[in-house]
Parts: structure tokens; C-alpha cells; sequence
């Protein structure tokens, strides 16, 4: 089953991103090859396994969103509520923002693909991310009704897919329906 892809290093060449090098050295580093699912919980700090606590990232959300204010995405602020501070990174560049949010529109509107094997991957991780963040809803929110509606319905068609069907059938793209699966569970 998808669930139980094991994720296998191919390259361990640096890609220049501090998280996803660390990722690397981290599945270089074990000893056997671990699950999809199993990787989703450790990148993430989900899981409390002694075993395999030397494979977690630590920090993750608080490292992505230094690098995302390093990059000039979002910024840092710090919002009072009443009884502590709390440090908030809302978005600065609205203009990438947009960019995202109508590359996944036209994605599912002007540019739809009604094949998930043909559809651009970087799009197709996008949705299944945006999806299993609970933002997809707020992608087609500035649609028109009857445009909100196909870009919804085709949205749901297509994460409704089995995973496990669409893996067995996807070229280079097996890692994404195995991350849906794991979001779906």
C-alpha cells in the first residue's frame, strides 16, 4: 500500500535548503528504510519513538518560518494577548502569495487537466499540501460562485481519488499520493 512506501535515497547531493539537506542526511543516516507515514511523523515531531528521536527536525514550523522571513515572504511580529506575547509571521510578499493562490485556481479552472498522471506535480504536491493544511477552501474563496463551485467539485474528485489505485499507476509521482494517503489516515 502507499502507507507503506519506503522512502528510498536516490541523491544525497545538497540542495542548498537547510531543512530538506537535514532531511537527507537524516534518511542517508537509517539504518533501515522507513515508511512515508513513518517520515511524516518524525519530520514533523509527531512522534515520540526513543528510537528514532535522533531523526527528528527539530524546530521545523519556527525554522520554515525564519526562512520564509529571510526570503522576504512573511515577516515577524509580536501580537498581545493578554495575559503573554505571542510571535506571529503574517504574510509580507502578497505578491507570491497571489501567485500561489492563482497558479492553483487556473490549475483547476482554465488550465484543468482532467488526468492527475498528466497534471504538473509541483501543482499536484500543492493541492494535496494546501488541502491537508485546511487552506484549499481559501485558494477559490475570491472565485465567482459558479467558478468556486467546479474548482471545488473538481478539487474533491480529485483528493477523493484512491491513493493506492493512483500510486501503482503514477510515473515519478508515487511520493505525492503516498503523502495523501498519510494526510488522509
Amino acid at each position: 500500500s502507499a502507507l507503506s512506501f519506503q522512502v528510498l535515497l536516490k541523491s544525497d547531493t545538497p540542495t542548498g535548503d537547510v531543512l530538506l539537506d537535514e532531511t537527507l542526511r537524516h534518511i542517508k543516516a537509517t539504518e533501515s528504510a522507513e515508511t512515508v507515514q513513518t517520515w511524516i511523523e518524525l519530520l514533523t515531531g509527531e512522534t515520540w519513538n526513543p528510537f528514532k528521536l535522533q531523526y527528528q527536525l527539530r524546530n521545523v514550523r519556527e525554522r520554515i518560518a525564519k526562512a520564509l522571513v529571510e526570503k522576504g515572504i512573511l515577516t515577524t511580529e509580536k501580537q498581545n494577548f493578554l495575559l503573554f506575547d505571542m510571535t506571529t509571521h503574517p504574510v509580507s510578499n502578497v505578491t507570491e502569495k497571489q501567485r500561489l493562490v492563482k497558479k492553483l485556481q487556473e490549475s483547476m479552472l482554465e488550465r484543468w487537466i482532467n488526468d492527475p498522471h498528466r497534471m504538473d506535480r509541483r501543482t499536484l504536491a500543492l493541492l494535496v499540501l494546501a488541502h491537508s493544511s485546511d487552506v484549499l477552501e481559501n485558494v477559490f474563496a475570491s472565485l465567482a460562485d459558479d467558478k468556486y463551485d467546479v474548482a471545488m467539485n473538481r478539487t474533491k474528485d480529485l483528493l477523493d481519488m484512491d491513493p493506492e489505485v493512483e500510486a501503482a499507476k503514477a510515473r515519478g509521482a508515487e511520493m505525492i499520493w503516498a503523502v495523501l494517503a498519510a494526510f488522509n489516515k
